[in-house]
């Protein structure tokens, strides 16, 4: 394996230990949120889909957030992967090559 190889697998591995390091448990999944709400699939979708601009508005307004942490669990994190997904392509255009 040459050095760019090596470097761009440590690199890699850099970056999944950076975002595993983000990783741990809800607390507070399957339990409403203020207004009474639990956020399910399409809540999810569409938390996925806006997730860029969410982003960019939660640098300069601490009330926005970009995952809702009162959610059923698996069924608004597929809704939220799936929408995040819908926005940024997905793996479509690089698997028709």
């Amino acid at each position: 394996m040459n050095t760019r190889s090596t470097l761009k697998v440590v690199a890699v591995l850099g970056l999944i230990l950076l975002v595993a390091a983000c990783a741990g448990p809800n607390t507070v999944v399957q339990t409403p949120d203020a207004g009474g709400g639990i956020a399910g699939f399409w809540q999810g979708l569409f938390n996925g889909i806006t997730l860029p601009f969410a982003w960019f508005v939660s640098l300069f307004n601490s009330d926005v957030q970009i995952y809702d942490v009162h959610n059923n669990g698996g069924w608004y994190n597929f809704g939220f992967i799936l929408g995040a997904g819908v926005l940024f392509g997905g793996g479509g255009s690089s698997s028709s090559r």
